[in-house]
């Protein structure tokens, strides 16, 4: 995947989510002509936040993830720091080998962060 690119209420609170918890980066940050904010983030996908007035409604099933833990340990840390600031944590699964949490943005949107053996 080389971008994705989302509808959001907010651009700068969204900027914030996805710089503080999925590692993009401010340094990479800037607005086209159209309005929408753009930056790069892990495993050299943009994001694309295009600010809208209108209700975002999201199907259940869609989720997204930018990268995998490197081991178990960093998911349940990863999902111990989002549940000390009150990110809502969607889905959390545990077990030899597949550890996920899903957690929901600003917007609504689930983004996953799991570990799986190599």
């Amino acid at each position: 995947m080389a971008h994705i690119a989302l509808a959001v209420r907010d651009q700068e609170r969204s900027r914030r989510f996805y710089e503080q918890w999925f590692g993009f980066d401010p340094e990479t940050a800037w607005v086209a002509e159209d309005g929408t904010l753009l930056m790069d983030g892990p495993g050299d996908v943009s994001l694309a936040l295009g600010e809208v007035d209108e209700v975002i409604v999201l199907p259940r099933f869609l989720h997204f993830g930018f990268r995998s833990a490197e081991n178990p340990e960093e998911v349940r840390s990863f999902r111990d720091r989002l549940g000390e600031v009150g990110v809502e944590i969607v889905e959390f699964w545990d077990e030899p080998d597949y550890v996920s949490v899903k957690c929901r943005d600003p917007d609504g949107y689930v983004i996953e962060f799991s570990w799986e053996p190599g």
